[in-house]
């Protein structure tokens, strides 16, 4: 069985990042990003041709937005790829039903707008370490480096780092919050992901994890009955 989209549901410091450009790279497994996080940076927006925020909550907004992104997500392949965090599955949840409404499930909803869909959940056991890394992200400003140490992204003029127990705290409890809440959320979906993990899913598996399972159909979204295909 073939798929229209796949969608890695992760949290901040798991690998997506550089998973999203490997997967991309292929030229067959779409061009996966955050296309439905919060305050999408003007330069993200222009280069996925996103509708500018005026009348943004209605459904002509909706449905343009989602359009584009489906695009921006597919690339030149035919498959389109999402990297969505759990914080913004309602907002993506509440979008959809505004362009489809009448579908009970959050599962309905994401076959009605991407077609069929396999679910990826790419997580990083030691969260420990993720909340230090967001830690240090934050404070530095500097979110992606390449393997020689160069930079790929920086977000804030420079600072050093320094150690903060209570920030580390509270990030650790908001990501373990997070990565509970696609546990619960994929069982009350009745969606069996396929899981991926930071630790033991070396990136080039990661790769042909997601191209082979696309051919082969493991983990997904079962495909919409003839009520709920995609417009």
């Amino acid at each position: 069985m073939f798929y229209d989209s796949y969608i890695i549901c992760s949290t901040p410091r798991t690998g997506s990042t550089l998973l999203c450009d490997l997967l991309s790279s292929t030229g067959t497994a779409g061009e996966p990003d955050s296309f439905f996080m919060q305050d999408v940076d003007p330069v993200w927006a222009k280069r996925w041709a996103l509708p500018r925020s005026e009348g943004k909550g209605t459904v002509h907004h909706s449905s343009a937005y989602l359009k584009a992104a489906i695009a921006a997500g597919r690339g030149q392949s035919q498959i389109f790829g999402l990297r969505l965090m759990r914080k913004n599955l309602p907002d993506l949840m509440t979008m959809i039903d505004q362009v489809y409404p009448g579908r009970p499930t959050d599962k309905e909803r994401l076959q009605a707008a991407f077609g069929r869909v396999l679910c990826i959940h790419l997580s990083r056991e030691d969260k420990l370490s993720q909340a230090i890394s967001m830690v240090k992200a934050e404070q530095t400003g500097l979110w992606h480096i390449a393997p020689d140490g160069s930079e790929l992204e920086r977000l804030a003029a420079p600072r050093a780092p320094k150690y903060d127990f209570a920030r580390i705290r509270t990030k650790l409890d908001e990501l373990e919050g997070y990565d509970a809440r696609w546990v619960t959320w994929f069982s009350e979906q009745g969606i069996e992901p396929r899981r991926l993990s930071y630790e033991t899913c070396s990136i080039t598996s990661r790769c042909s994890t997601i191209q082979s399972a696309n051919m082969r159909g493991t983990g997904c979204c079962r495909p919409p009955s003839s009520n709920g295909s995609r417009r």
